[in-house]
């Protein structure tokens, strides 16, 4: 729920309480230790819980009670935060709702009063975060659907809602970084700060395609100020995507006993996407961390023992979650890739219009992005960033999940 008075807003949000359905180092929670994450595929996922908890028990499911950890957040007026509380506790949901529907209500005027503030706290939340320095990418995500004859592939679909309802988590997730961060102990996921020439290349694309850049703008604003469905906006996103590499996870305050390291420095602990500190909190059911990090902030602002069971696991999930993040987007890039190869299987020969999102180097083609179907891939040649060209598909092989193109003119 969300509201809004002279004092701000006043954000309660409920998140499912899996400690209170997983008994600590028995066979579940080692079973979800060995997973990390839920692993997802065009027709269905690998969870990283049964599905009679993570689809039923766990779930906060409308008109049925549940065990929940409730995050009550004031924030100022400017955006800022001035309070946060956190409790165990019995929730129902009233709603189930979905972006599209969020986004048409809004549009009408008609929003659930639950969450009637949430368009103005979003726009808000977001301009403190760009202030801050975060960082956003808005490059097309590719989405493998199922239909009655076979597969097809589509944009997914962005709204206002889904934007206004990532500011609710990235709230949540920044208060719960700065109490673990401040405790010294707890779970932070992690993004250096971007290299000096990652950003100076970008500048330079810039430059070179034309497009202005504010002297007063950071990275994040510029990138949030460019025009929708440009070439150029495509080609700059693909470009920034060099300003966010390195995201990691940081155990804090449970010292490797084997490799004895000195107490971490501010930018180890920073998420600089996102301006400041950061931990996953809010999706426990589908993210090992997340229970974690929950009941690490639960003991903090209680004056209570961080459990053992949770000291003990600290240092151990960094790597897991590591290796459940490759593991699953390894599967969303192998699917795609299945799904454009038997899509264009019988395709071959035919052309198509393209927007260059970045140029060859000595190691890597160049990438483009076509709208229908819509693809990402690599090309040969050298096309100019930003450029429109037409290519031709050379080859879409389903047994090794490769499809090739080649600029029509060569």
């Amino acid at each position: 729920a969300l509201s809004f008075d002279g004092d701000g807003f006043h954000v309660h949000y409920a998140i499912a309480d899996v400690a209170a359905l997983v008994l600590p180092e028995r066979a579940l929670d080692a079973e979800s230790r060995r997973r990390g994450a839920t692993i997802y595929f065009p027709d269905g996922s690998v969870p990283l819980h049964p599905r009679v908890l993570s689809e039923g028990s766990g779930s906060l499911l409308p008109g049925v009670t549940r065990p929940a950890v409730l995050w009550t957040i004031r924030v100022a007026p400017d955006g800022e935060v001035a309070g946060v509380h956190l409790e165990r506790a019995l929730v129902e949901s009233v709603a189930r709702l979905d972006y599209a529907g969020v986004t048409a209500d809004a549009a009408a005027r008609t929003l659930h009063p639950s969450i009637s503030a949430l368009p103005a706290f979003g726009e808000l939340r977001r301009r403190v975060a760009l202030a801050r320095g975060a960082i956003e990418l808005d490059l097309p995500d590719q989405e493998v659907t199922r239909v009655d004859d076979g597969w097809v592939l589509a944009l997914a679909a962005r709204t206002p809602a889904d934007m206004w309802n990532s500011q609710l988590s990235l709230l949540t997730g920044t208060c719960a970084g700065k109490i673990m961060a401040d405790a010294g102990i707890g779970l932070l996921r992690t993004l250096p700060p971007a290299p000096a020439d990652a950003v100076d290349k970008l500048r330079a694309t810039a430059d070179a395609l034309d497009v202005a850049w504010p002297d007063d703008a950071t990275p994040g604003q510029f990138l949030a100020a460019l025009p929708v469905d440009e070439p150029s906006t495509l080609a700059l996103m693909s470009q920034a995507s060099s300003l966010m590499r390195g995201a990691g996870y940081l155990a804090l305050g449970v010292p490797d006993r084997d490799a004895p390291a000195p107490p971490p420095t501010t930018d180890q602990m920073v998420h600089s996407a996102i301006g400041g500190v950061y931990a996953h909190v809010t999706a426990p059911l589908r993210r090992l961390g997340d229970r974690f990090a929950t009941e690490v902030c639960l003991a903090v602002t209680s004056g209570k023992p961080v459990p053992d069971w949770v000291l003990r696991a600290l240092p151990t999930l960094p790597g897991i979650l590591r290796s459940a993040d490759s593991l699953g987007s390894s599967a969303d890039r192998a699917s795609t890739d299945l799904a454009e190869s038997v899509i264009l299987t019988d395709r071959v020969g035919e052309r198509f219009d393209a927007v260059v999102l970045s140029e060859a180097t000595a190691k890597k083609r160049a990438k483009i992005f076509i709208e229908q179907p819509p693809i990402l891939a690599e090309s040969e040649g050298s096309p100019t960033a930003a450029s429109n060209i037409e290519v031709t598909l050379t080859a879409a092989d389903p047994t090794s999940r490769t499809v090739r193109f080649a600029p029509s003119d060569v």
